[in-house]
């Protein structure tokens, strides 16, 4: 029975466990607060999946063991992830999942984390499991067969007021309880909604378009007592190839609008992420008519099923170019950074990858 650990006991921390326990993995969470240890197991957990595991183990981070575990997820503030990281990969794991966002767009230890994994066999993961839920997958094989000749332009919206993370962190009084409140640790629109980001450059990726290069960002700043955050990014990019194409992250909308298309010549393909309560849906367009569109039922402790059941596939065919692999996710990052320092230039930022992931990849232009 693959054996894992858990770092951190909130909202993702609980997700990922009552993934692995669905899978028949025997979890251990721990956490710096014996506070949040109780509300796992008298709290968040039985009130979200009926009933607390007692197969789950809870520990202080001060009382923890090392060294004996086939994954490691890290579920803690992004600016806590590296690291956690760095320390996991000396425990030599059969694979570490990170939480996105993979760190604060500072970028520290962002390249030490890159080389060291090349080193070692343990696989490394970022959490943006929207790229591989089977809404993707099949949007994935639709786009097979296009060329890169035939696309467009991409669009990608994550777009959702956050008061549903609040909600789901009730003691917690508002953003500026949590890292959610500043930008600079991996908060505000441009971090924690990255996801937006992070599909644009899946999509991209699958219709050969390349890597994200160049990044314009627009962002709304909050400040609110000693919060100091985006509320709203609006992001145009271009590729290697040199397409173009824009995505949007807010904190704001109400109701939510997780959207994405894929614009070619000849039709389109979209992606609706929570269509209706409960189901994501794909389609597939002529110039004119929807051609065929699919629907997929699903929950939310789904996507983290689906996300573990990603990685031991991966685990088992290193032939498998992963969605959210380590490399994926660093990208992320750097397009994060990106935006950020384009924002506050009011200028476009140029990504030059040869220099590694830090902050001195990125040039105004």
């Amino acid at each position: 029975m693959p054996k894992v650990k858990i770092y951190g006991a909130g909202s993702i921390g609980n997700h990922l466990a009552n993934a692995s326990r669905h899978l028949g993995w025997e979890v251990h969470i721990c956490d710096i607060d014996n506070d949040a240890l109780e509300r796992t197991k008298t709290k968040i957990y039985p009130e979200r999946y009926g009933q607390w595991d007692e197969q789950i183990r809870l520990y202080n981070s001060n009382d923890l063991p090392s060294g004996d575990y086939d994954y490691i997820f890290i579920g803690t503030p992004p600016d806590s992830h590296l690291e956690l990281a760095l320390q996991a990969l000396q425990e030599s794991p059969k694979a570490i999942l990170i939480e996105k966002p993979l760190c604060t767009p500072k970028l520290e230890n962002a390249n030490k984390l890159f080389e060291l994994s090349r080193k070692q066999s343990t696989k490394i993961f970022v959490g943006y499991d929207h790229v591989v839920s089977k809404a993707t997958q099949q949007l994935e094989g639709w786009l097979a067969g296009t060329s890169i000749e035939n696309i467009v332009t991409i669009d990608v919206e994550f777009r959702e007021h956050w008061q549903g993370i609040f909600n789901a962190h009730p003691w917690l009084a508002g953003p500026s309880d949590t890292y959610l409140g500043y930008w600079e640790r991996g908060g505000g629109a441009c971090g924690e909604h990255s996801h937006a980001t992070n599909l644009w450059q899946h999509l991209a990726h699958q219709t050969g378009a390349g890597r994200i290069i160049e990044v314009m960002a627009m962002m709304q700043f909050v400040k609110d007592g000693s919060a100091h955050y985006d509320c709203l990014c609006s992001l145009n990019f271009k590729t290697e190839s040199g397409l173009i194409g824009r995505a949007i992250q807010d904190v704001v909308t109400s109701p939510a609008r997780k959207w994405g298309r894929i614009q070619a010549k000849q039709g389109a393909y979209e992606f609706h992420i929570g269509h209706q309560p409960g189901i994501d849906l794909v389609q597939e367009f002529s110039t004119q008519d929807v051609l065929q569109e699919v629907s997929f039922k699903k929950t939310r402790p789904d996507d983290f099923i689906q996300e573990l059941q990603h990685i031991e596939k991966v685990l088992n065919d290193t032939s498998i170019d992963s969605g959210i692999s380590l490399q994926r996710g660093l990208d992320t990052m750097l397009v994060v950074a990106a935006a950020y320092l384009s924002a506050k230039e009011s200028r476009a930022v140029r990504i030059c990858y040869d220099k590694g992931y830090v902050s001195s990849a990125l040039e105004l232009i």
